[in-house]
């Protein structure tokens, strides 16, 4: 029977913690609860807004879909390139140079564990700062797009009041009519956020190294998921079938609450830190580097 903690004393909660998933090295599995403390709203973590995101028959399907979509990424860039870690993200990468963490599997798309300094990352839902081509596949930099809708749209508002900031460094704005979306620069095909949409499979290659991280793994370390969307959960049933401990970290209830050892109705940060404890290192001093200097190489 799964034990249920409210982290009031986080240093308690996290020596609990400790004992359950032992010395490690033990694999993280991250979801937007995680990056909540930086401004990056989740999507179903309680008092969370309803969304309807787009999916990707509807994003290649309709043009009006992709030029809503790409107006509003446009200004949820903006925001997202000077959104910086927490301390959160910090205490993974502490823990994961102390040899507590194996990696960090993480359904965000948003970087920010690179950023904390997490050296092994799986980007599941792949990466907010990357752009496929879905004709040549060719891989670019978000940042480089930036440019080109700058120049299509120059007197498209990015300063709008009516918006908010998504997970997936989308916005909400009231009208996006007039938008010009950019095709690819190479063969003029269709360009789509690196980013696995509702509707599609995460590649297979990034899945089965995941599960090779759970089998090599002492444990599982869920942070702020509710483990809602497949992706993520089938690596907490996997840890499970083969007897190693969970432990859930989560404001509000997941639906893999009972294949946990623990689980923790707690924000992410304070638990986290206090289980990085004395492992506390330098990852924090690359966290001041601003998103935009730090795109990296496009996967081939």
């Amino acid at each position: 029977m799964s034990e249920t903690l409210d982290a009031d004393d986080p240093t308690a909660t996290a020596e609990r913690v400790r004992a359950i998933l032992g010395d490690g090295p033990v694999l993280a599995l991250t979801g937007a609860g995680v990056s909540t403390d930086s401004g990056i709203p989740d999507y179903r973590g309680p008092g969370s807004p309803p969304r309807n995101p787009m999916t990707y028959q509807q994003f290649v399907g309709d043009a009006a879909f992709r030029r809503h979509y790409w107006a509003r990424n446009h200004v949820g860039w903006r925001h997202m390139e000077r959104t910086g870690c927490n301390d959160g993200h910090r205490a993974l990468a502490d823990l994961e140079a102390a040899g507590f963490l194996s990696a960090v599997v993480t359904q965000n798309v948003d970087t920010l564990h690179e950023v904390a300094g997490s050296r092994r990352v799986i980007d599941l839902h792949g990466r907010y700062d990357r752009v496929i081509c879905l004709g040549c596949r060719e891989v670019t930099a978000r940042s480089s797009l930036d440019e080109r809708l700058a120049e299509l749209n120059p007197d498209f508002s990015v300063t709008v009041e009516d918006i908010e900031l998504a997970p997936d460094a989308d916005a909400v704005l009231s009208s996006t009519e007039g938008f010009r979306v950019a095709d690819c620069g190479g063969c003029g095909g269709m360009l789509k956020p690196d980013i696995v949409y509702f509707g599609e499979n995460v590649p297979k290659p990034r899945v089965e190294e995941a599960y090779t991280l759970v089998d090599e793994a002492a444990g599982l370390l869920v942070a702020g998921s509710s483990l809602t969307v497949f992706s993520g959960r089938r690596f907490v049933k996997r840890a499970a079938q083969q007897g190693k401990p969970v432990v859930i970290l989560n404001r509000g209830a997941t639906r893999c609450d009972d294949l946990a050892a623990l689980t923790v109705d707690a924000g992410c940060s304070q638990v986290l830190r206090a289980l990085a404890g004395p492992y506390a290192g330098p990852a924090w001093m690359e966290a001041t580097t601003p998103l935009s200097t730090r795109t990296s190489v496009p996967e081939t």
